[in-house]
């Protein structure tokens, strides 16, 4: 699907998760506010409201052999369905139903997130308590069980919201670590030997492939310095979310070439905190386009712009405050589109 039938240019959006256990009024929120508005994860609801565990619900609920329990360092598989995949399925649902009732006449494309199969196996242990990593088999397993769990989630999403293009969100921030062998064992003694990015990327291109025959469109997120772009470009997602905050010199060629191939860009440029300006904000965007050498009409239909991470950690308050230097941001940078001004073409 080409990037302009469901990214509308300079488009407000959020990574995913917000404080509070409210999901109406989250809900209410997202579509208030965001062009791209996004299914809330509100992680204060407690194990299985959190990013990994609404997961690992979804892989379970396809099939049972990746059932989890809690531990104290996390989730480990379990060998059978047991109440946290229930309380996580009904989080989900609470979810599906609060967003059917807010927007089931809505239009435009609406971002669901799951967690993407390389952090999900740094933070999942299987039953001997090693982390999922660890194996290679599991791995590719984790996968293969995204790509069902997705083919099932995907008609219950177009159910609820038959007008809407579905978006899928994949959350990688712990992928930068697992290349670079950063992630810790089970024990917390030694590290995991890094994965090879040929694997890495084999393993996204079968899921992304996947994903792609339902006619889905994938953002991969990541929130983490060192972002693989060419990695996630050579595996075919269609937009890469990031923390531009965090990005260099060294990472410009990397993103331009992205976005030339029609690869979006969902720029983290507002800061998760209460004092965020827009004109903070503003500025980083115009000046990643000066660097990258980008007019107008190619750079602000290529991108959208976020929070530069998740919201579950704020006050209420302060979330809503980021939320409102979001579409600021969005609203300032729609008017160039409209005004129809150019700026100098990339090189």
């Amino acid at each position: 699907m080409n990037l302009t039938e469901w990214l509308a240019p300079a488009a407000a959006t959020g990574i995913g998760s917000l404080p509070g256990t409210d999901v109406v009024e989250a809900a209410g929120v997202v579509f208030g506010e965001c062009e791209l508005p996004y299914l809330p994860e509100l992680p204060a609801r407690g194990p299985g409201a959190d990013m990994v565990g609404r997961t690992m619900a979804r892989l379970a609920h396809v099939d049972p052999a990746f059932s989890m329990t809690t531990t104290p360092s996390g989730w480990r598989l379990t060998d059978r369905p047991g109440r946290e995949v229930r309380r996580a399925m009904s989080f989900w649902g609470e979810d599906l139903d609060a967003v059917e009732e807010r927007a089931t006449d809505f239009t435009g494309a609406y971002k669901v997130s799951l967690c993407g199969p390389f952090t999900l196996a740094a933070s999942v242990e299987l039953v001997s308590g090693e982390k999922v990593l660890r194996d290679a088999g599991a791995r590719r397993d984790f996968g293969m069980a995204l790509a069902e769990s997705v083919r099932a989630l995907v008609p219950d999403l177009r159910r609820r919201l038959p007008n809407a293009t579905v978006v899928l969100q994949l959350d990688e921030p712990s992928l930068p670590a697992v290349l670079r062998g950063a992630i810790s064992s089970a024990s917390g003694l030694t590290s995991i030997a890094p994965i090879e990015p040929i694997e890495v990327e084999s393993i996204l291109v079968d899921l992304l492939s996947a994903i792609h025959a339902l006619e889905v469109p994938v953002v991969v997120h990541s929130c983490a310095s060192a972002v693989p772009f060419e990695l996630w470009k050579r595996a075919g997602f269609d937009a890469i979310s990031f923390d531009a905050t965090l990005i260099g010199e060294s990472d410009y060629d990397h993103i331009g070439s992205a976005i030339d191939s029609g690869v979006g860009a969902l720029l983290g440029v507002v800061p998760t905190t209460e004092a965020s300006e827009s004109d903070a904000a503003l500025g980083l965007v115009t000046r990643l386009q000066r660097e990258l050498g980008f007019s107008d009409d190619q750079w602000l239909p290529a991108i959208g712009v976020s929070p530069t991470c998740g919201l579950a950690t704020l006050s209420s308050r302060s979330a809503r405050s980021v939320i409102d230097t979001v579409a600021a941001v969005s609203k300032s940078l729609r008017g160039t589109v409209l005004a129809g001004s150019s700026g100098s073409d990339r090189s």
